[in-house]
């Protein structure tokens, strides 16, 4: 099945060169929030049936930070999330791109053979991307896909201290939701 979504007809945006892109952008005639988080939790549905979907945050690139540490982080958390959900699928929802955490994020998903999901602006579309199982894009900036990335999640795992990191481990808080949250040290140049 594809999760491609060309909605309201042909635009020019550069995602729509991307296979299995769903695609919310005002020049695809998508107005306000709400519209867009719904359609963006009934494709996560089609895609993913009842997986959780668990979020992760976490430092890209320039930030320095410990990779190796960062990788035990994220297993630690997975573990401790399938320990506690240990029949349900998951679903690791991140910022489609192929850097920094979110790379070991989905490499640590991929192993585990769990579902991958991006939510990303359209900027994401300008770095190396994860091979992820349907993707997302919201915006054209950077912050523009929060909302409906916060929105979608049913836990999340932050890693590091990033202003974006922290502001969406709050919003899923505030939601009820639970989050893993691992204070990374960023590294000196």
């Amino acid at each position: 099945m594809s999760t491609y979504d060309r909605v309201n007809g042909p635009c020019n945006c550069p995602c729509h060169d991307y296979p299995g892109t769903l695609h919310f952008m005002p020049c695809c005639a998508f107005t306000g929030e709400s519209r867009v988080l719904g359609t963006a939790k009934a494709a996560m549905y089609r895609i993913t049936q009842d997986a959780l979907m668990l979020g992760v945050v976490g430092y890209c690139p320039p930030t320095r930070f410990d990779e190796d540490e960062a990788r035990r982080m994220i297993v630690d958390a997975y573990d401790r999330v399938r320990k506690s959900c240990p029949d349900r699928e998951i679903a690791v929802v991140s910022g489609l791109t192929n850097v920094g955490v979110l790379k070991i994020a989905y490499d640590e998903a991929a192993k585990r053979g769990w579902k991958t999901v991006g939510v990303a602006c359209e900027r994401a579309m300008e770095h190396p991307l994860f091979p992820v199982t349907a993707r997302i894009v919201v915006g054209a900036n950077w912050g523009d896909e929060s909302p409906t990335f916060v929105g979608v999640l049913d836990a999340i795992v932050r890693i590091g201290t990033g202003k974006q990191s922290v502001r969406e481990t709050e919003e899923v808080k505030r939601n009820g939701k639970s989050a893993f949250e691992y204070d990374l040290p960023v590294l000196s140049a």
